[in-house]
């Protein structure tokens, strides 16, 4: 997978607010820190308050965990900073693991030197009759603390600046605002379900952010339609983040998934020079047909020169012949063998003939992602001789529902009663289950037993899976990575522990293929430190020497959360309409994902679902662009390391 390594420090004429972009959002989060910290030391210097406007979310949490960084090991002092929070949920107890009260004392407030007097964090359990007259205060303090210095951003899916909702005026102040339903679907990984996301919010309005002297908005993963729109599109209330266009000091700061949709790095072509690799030409080739819903072969000069690839055209000659260049670079790439075609010289097919048969490494950071993701090229992996494995990264035991505990304890008793076995204890775990459960507070952590058995009925479905598509007990390798047993949403970051158990893992298969999940838009977050985990552990590896690790090739898969871009796609498994079946039976094996689970995201289809549309969506692509129609398609990219 081709990974920009450096930021790019770049405006063009399509960019009408300065973006900088980073390779990760930890190289994102800690620019801004170095920005805050700067900020933070120049005006100790001068003797005044610091006064900072901070965001909540997903998005500034690795924000935090770096100012923390600075102020335990570079001595960064916080006792001369204000802070103003954006926003608040209405009605939520300020004590309520989801108030944004608790997230910033959480990530932040907690583990620095401020001044607890200093922060300003809008009252969500203040009396709605009160509420008008506590966002007036709210500015008042905002004015006498001479205005922020630097406000910190998130962007939403709409557009949302703070909880300013689309229609937002420019002129809005702090206020009690309703949130859009998308706003609510998309944090409502925050909460058990949908139906306990307060629908209104306390905000910040458009214009107390824009008095800000100066914004930083981050953004990472799947933000970038959003980023694009807000940065290169018409200035609008309908997308309140494009209002920023008229701050004199706003800098977007994002990472390249966030990137992806800015022209200069989806169409550069448009932008000025640009580098013809062969990467880049089929990018353009792919977009453009599709654009024009023409095949490849079939585009021409006029076309070519008619969408802003004249100089393609100087620089290669006549469409017929790239038509070709890229029509071939599709064609090699759909393979009916993931694991390479054994006895057969094919240059340009995706894998290696040999070594065959294989070792192949699924990695699966939830229990079903396998199946979901890759399940039509996991059963032909299989059916066509390798030695596949499965590592199943995290127990997956927050995305049980209470019912279904004691649905299989109840199953559990009964069965021990059935065969005469004594099930005194497993009565007692049940009474205990059904006691705790049954008091259970909204957002209290479950019981070690209660996580435990949630993960049992994870771990069975998954074995069941496994079975299903021919593996052996001993390929099923179940790892419950410490970082995410947490008991709650919020996990914790890579661990030492994390990375050594990977390492294990790898040594003792020494595979030739490793599967991932490249599928970065998980709500969670899981997905991205599963993947990093390992990238840090293969390039251990590979740094130790190992000799194994010549031979191993990594794909990266998507599909639960989102899919590849056509042009990135590098090997694209074909699925007949009987194997799309199979595929989908296989996920049902995971009976406790189906209908609503907790802790879903925007996306309300089931899983089999959202798998299905993403591949007959890829092999329909195929299709415009030329190549042959299939039922389904399943998408890798390489990670080159």
């Amino acid at each position: 997978m081709a990974l920009h390594k450096t930021n790019v420090d770049l405006t063009d004429s399509f960019e009408k607010i300065p973006v900088k972009i980073f390779s990760n959002s930890y190289d994102g989060s800690a620019f801004v820190a170095r920005q805050i910290a700067e900020l933070i030391r120049q005006k100790e210097a001068a003797g005044e308050k610091c006064v900072l406007g901070l965001a909540t979310g997903s998005t500034p949490i690795s924000l935090y965990a770096e100012l923390v960084r600075l102020h335990r090991n570079e001595g960064l002092s916080f006792k001369n900073v204000v802070t103003f929070n954006l926003d608040e949920y209405y009605p939520l107890e300020q004590e309520a693991f989801q108030s944004y009260h608790s997230f910033m004392h959480r990530h932040l407030f907690n583990h620095i030197d401020i001044d607890p007097g200093n922060i300003n964090i809008p009252n969500g359990e203040l009396p709605k009759e009160q509420v008008k007259e506590h966002c007036l205060e709210y500015e008042e303090k905002i004015d006498a603390a001479g205005g922020i210095d630097l406000q910190i951003l998130g962007i939403g899916n709409n557009g949302h600046i703070g909880f300013n909702e689309p229609g937002s005026s420019i002129f809005s102040k702090t206020r009690l605002i309703t949130l859009d339903n998308s706003t609510r679907l998309a944090n409502s990984q925050e909460f058990p379900n949908i139906s306990e996301v307060p629908r209104l919010a306390i905000t910040m309005g458009i214009s107390t952010i824009m008095k800000a002297k100066k914004v930083m908005l981050m953004a990472w993963g799947f933000k970038a339609p959003i980023v694009a729109r807000s940065v290169e599109g018409n200035m609008t209330e309908q997308v309140p983040a494009s209002l920023l266009q008229q701050h004199p000091d706003c800098t977007y700061v994002v990472d390249e998934s966030a990137a992806s949709e800015l022209t200069r790095i989806k169409s550069p072509w448009l932008t000025g020079e640009c580098e013809w690799t062969p990467k880049m030409i089929k990018r353009a080739v792919v977009n453009l047909s599709l654009k024009l819903m023409k095949p490849v072969l079939s585009l021409t000069n006029h076309d070519y020169n008619e969408n802003g690839l004249s100089d393609l055209l100087v620089e290669k000659g006549d469409a017929y012949e790239i038509n070709l260049q890229v029509y071939y670079q599709l064609r090699d790439s759909i393979t009916g063998w993931p694991g390479g075609k054994p006895n057969a010289i094919v240059p340009q097919h995706p894998e290696r003939s040999e070594p065959y048969p294989k070792t192949c490494l699924i990695f699966s950071p939830h229990p079903d992602d396998d199946i979901i993701s890759m399940g039509g090229t996991f059963m032909r992996l299989h059916d066509q001789g390798h030695d596949v494995h499965v590592a199943y990264q995290t127990s997956g035991n927050i995305a049980v529902t209470d019912e279904f505990v004691t649905r299989f304890m109840d199953f559990a008793v009964g069965f021990e009663a059935m065969f005469g076995i004594d099930n005194q204890k497993s009565r007692e775990i049940l009474e205990s289950a059904r006691k705790f459960l049954s008091g259970k507070k909204k957002n209290q952590v479950d019981t070690p037993e209660v996580r435990a058995i949630k993960g049992l009925i994870r771990r069975c479905e998954a074995k069941a899976t496994c079975r299903y598509v021919g593996l052996k007990d001993e390929n099923h390798h179940f790892q419950n990575l410490p970082f995410y047993e947490t008991g709650t949403v919020e996990k914790k970051p890579m661990g030492e522990e994390d990375v050594l158990l990977t390492m294990e893992l790898l040594r003792k298969i020494k595979p030739h293929q490793v599967f991932c999940a490249g599928d970065l838009a998980d709500p969670h977050g899981t997905h991205k430190v599963c993947l990093d985990i390992i990238f840090e552990s293969l390039k251990r590896i590979k740094a130790d020497g190992d000799e194994w690790i010549k031979d191993c090739w990594v794909w990266l898969y998507k599909g639960a959360w989102q899919e590849w871009d056509i042009s990135e796609i590098e090997m694209a498994i074909p699925m007949s309409p009987e194997q799309v079946m199979k595929k989908r039976f296989g996920i049902f094996i995971h009976q406790s994902q189906k209908d609503m689970v907790p802790f879903q995201g925007t996306d309300n289809r089931e899983f089999w679902q959202r798998a299905e549309d993403r591949n007959a969506n890829t092999a329909n692509q195929y299709a415009q662009l030329g190549m042959t129609k299939y039922a389904a398609m399943e998408a890798f990219v390489r990670w080159r390391y």
